[in-house]
């Protein structure tokens, strides 16, 4: 791993919080992703299963977790699997964990190899009521491929039929979406390498810079501050382009009169920063850019001032969606007869605001939690209206991170510029 080393404790109170949660009598199995082919004899590179790093920290395929608070034999009620290290695959493919690595990284004692693990796993399970697995059960996620959760959930099943089986995923929706204090600073390191990269970036755009070269500065500015790197495919997008919200191509000029929207962060230390700043290409904005912007900052704060234990994602979108209306008229976007005669499952706001104003962020860019109920203490969001313009060839979108406490929300990227005067400020030549 590039980043330093994070403070075991974050998976030590992780693992509390998911046992507190467990009935009586059971055990919960946690395994790694799968390495996934690519063409010939390659593989794509490593991602761990969000849920397994969750409660470990640890990065390397082959991963297990096995808890068992009720376990008779106190040793082995957290257990680490981990696969037994190969001098002739280290050659090839570098050094794997030991035992006594993994037990600084996840404050787990007990280490298992991973061949030896079976005829343990038997005698446990034998001993266990209810067996509790993991799967994807992200919203967004259509699992049309067998994963190893699933093909393990399939195989324990044949096993050990007669046993009582639990999702894991129900329990980690509700733990993951609360982000502890330790968490946060984690992600904080995360916002404050993508914050140096914007201010990096400022100096760096100009009319004839290509999508692609500010894409390279990102990266460029994320290795050096040892984040793993971009938390997604960041979007480097000028002109009209603008307006394809997950536009990944990156392959055009930026040029002179253009804004570029740009929605980029780093990952450290497995957790996500989220940001998205739309700045001109040449460093002023032109009296419509400014306004439609300053119309797009207005949204942004307005939403943040909703953000508050008690409400939900579902009827905070409303309430900007409320606003956005006012302020589309007064930008001339839409007209009053626009709203007298619009579709209330399609309001006339939509034809310029697409998308939702906010999604759960941590471990995931996209990361669990509900939709649906109040938003709790400890939740952490991102803020992200946006304003796309067909008519006029421009996009424009705004976006912070925020984390909910019980007095109101911090802006973790509260630091950062974000109104045009300040954008324009550090553009200059």
């Amino acid at each position: 791993m590039k980043y330093l080393p994070l403070d075991p404790d974050i998976f030590i109170q992780n693992r509390r919080r998911f046992i507190s949660r467990m009935e009586k009598n059971s055990i919960a199995i946690f395994n790694s992703n799968d390495e996934l082919p690519m063409n010939g004899d390659a593989l794509y590179r490593f991602k761990q299963n969000s849920n397994l790093f969750w409660l470990t920290g640890i990065v390397q395929e082959d991963t297990m977790v096995v808890l068992f608070p009720d376990n008779p034999d106190p040793k082995y009620r957290e257990v680490l699997v981990l696969v037994r290290p190969n001098e002739l695959k280290e050659k090839w493919d570098g050094k794997r964990l030991r035992a006594d690595e993994a037990r600084k990284i996840s404050g787990i004692k007990t280490i298992v190899w991973l061949d030896s693990l079976d005829a343990l796993l038997q005698t446990w399970i034998h001993l266990a009521d209810n067996i509790y697995l993991n799967t994807n059960e992200n919203d967004r996620k259509a699992n049309l491929v067998p994963v190893r959760d699933y093909r393990y959930a399939e195989q324990m099943r044949q096993r050990y039929p007669l046993h009582n089986y639990k999702r894991a995923a129900r329990i980690m929706k509700d733990l993951r979406a609360i982000k502890t204090a330790k968490e946060i600073e984690v992600v904080q390191k995360a916002i404050d390498i993508t914050h140096n990269t914007f201010v990096r970036l400022l100096k760096f755009i100009k009319p004839g810079v290509w999508e692609y070269e500010i894409e390279a500065e990102i990266y460029h500015s994320f290795l050096m501050q040892r984040a793993t790197g971009p938390a997604y495919s960041s979007i480097i997008a000028s002109g009209d382009r603008a307006r394809t919200l997950h536009y990944v191509f990156n392959n055009q000029e930026c040029k002179d009169g253009e804004l570029v929207l740009m929605d980029f962060g780093a990952e450290y230390g497995g957790y996500c920063a989220d940001l998205t700043r739309t700045v001109p290409v040449n460093g002023r904005f032109t009296k419509r850019q400014k306004e439609v912007y300053n119309a797009c900052l207005h949204l942004h704060n307005y939403a943040k001032s909703l953000l508050k234990p008690g409400i939900t994602i579902v009827d905070y979108t409303e309430k900007v969606g409320d606003e956005a209306t006012k302020i589309f008229l007064k930008i001339g976007l839409i007209t009053k007869q626009d709203v007298k005669n619009e579709d209330p499952e399609n309001r006339a706001y939509r034809k310029y605001l697409y998308h939702g104003i906010s999604h759960h962020l941590g471990i995931d860019v996209h990361d669990l939690g509900t939709r649906t109920e109040p938003i709790k203490p400890g939740m952490l969001f991102t803020v992200e209206p946006g304003i796309y313009i067909e008519e006029e060839q421009m996009g424009v979108r705004i976006e912070n991170n925020v984390w909910i406490t019980r007095n109101g929300n911090k802006d973790l990227f509260e630091k950062i510029p974000i109104t045009a005067e300040e954008i324009e400020a550090l553009m200059k030549k």
